[in-house]
């Protein structure tokens, strides 16, 4: 039976053949396929040529990008850069021969920050005022001298020459030390206080000069020349005083014009007409 058996099942196996499994994608599946790999290799060519023309728009290059540099020393800026954050640097400078420009809407400022990021010095350039903000500020010339100088303490004006071009002067609230005072060639020299007094000290004399015309002092009440220690001394070829108050003439039909120059106890002068001696105690009438 077994024997039996044998021949017919390779009878059936030869007369079927050998099957094939196929493998692979067909139909709409390999339709899809092949379109998604073509969708994406149009993707990469349009990617890559938008990096290009970034790239070439950019100014991308070994060096840098746009206007932007990177040398041995540092950044090199090309043309008008503007930064919209804070900007930290060591050292900004131009190029050499060209000028060097700070460009803003609002105000431009420069501060000086130490260790702990606290504000040292301060520079505010606005649209209305230019604010330092500073213990001490100076002006100095290329070979270093001082022009300027102010701070809690004191200003300091280092130049050989103040020069106030101002119509209506200058106006010191308080006081002002000086070792001279004079006005520019014929221009006249005013020391004036509309309202208060006007005092001048000085430990060791105080010298007012005209040389070349005359001096004048006007007041409204008093004009007191006083020395305690020393003398007055009125040095002139002539000495005028037109206005003294004249004492009784000692006759009434006397048309002599000499006079005698009188001083009351008081300090008050008067003329008096002169006679053979002094006539001075006969108008001391003048004095009350």
């Amino acid at each position: 039976m077994p024997q039996e058996q044998y021949p017919h099942r390779s009878t059936m196996q030869s007369s079927e053949g050998p099957q094939v499994y196929k493998v692979g994608i067909y139909g709409w599946r390999k339709r899809c396929l092949y379109f998604f790999v073509l969708l994406l290799m149009i993707l990469i060519l349009v990617n890559l040529a938008m990096t290009i023309w970034i790239l070439k728009v950019m100014n991308f290059t070994i060096d840098g990008m746009g206007n932007l540099r990177i040398t041995e020393k540092g950044l090199k800026l090309e043309g008008d850069s503007e930064f919209l954050k804070p900007l930290y640097a060591k050292e900004i400078r131009s190029r050499p021969g060209n000028p060097l420009y700070f460009q803003s809407a609002r105000n431009v400022t420069v501060n000086i920050l130490n260790e702990k990021t606290k504000v040292l010095t301060r520079l505010v350039t606005g649209p209305q005022a230019v604010e330092a903000h500073s213990q001490k500020f100076e002006v100095k010339t290329l070979s270093g001298k001082l022009l300027f100088s102010a701070d809690d303490n004191e200003v300091v004006v280092g130049a050989e020459r103040l020069r106030v071009l101002g119509a209506e002067g200058t106006v010191f609230p308080k006081s002002i030390e000086t070792p001279n005072v004079r006005a520019d060639p014929f221009k006249e020299l005013r020391l004036e206080s509309p309202t208060r007094a006007l005092v001048m000290e000085a430990p060791k004399g105080i010298e007012i000069n005209a040389e070349a015309g005359s001096l004048k002092a006007t007041c409204r009440t008093e004009l007191r020349l006083e020395s305690k220690d020393g003398e007055i001394t009125l040095n002139s070829a002539k000495i005028k005083l037109p206005n003294l108050p004249q004492g009784s003439s000692s006759s009434a039909g006397s048309r002599q014009k000499i006079y005698e120059l009188c001083v009351c106890p008081n300090g008050r002068l008067f003329l008096s007409q002169a006679g053979s001696s002094s006539t001075c105690q006969i108008n001391t009438s003048v004095c009350l």
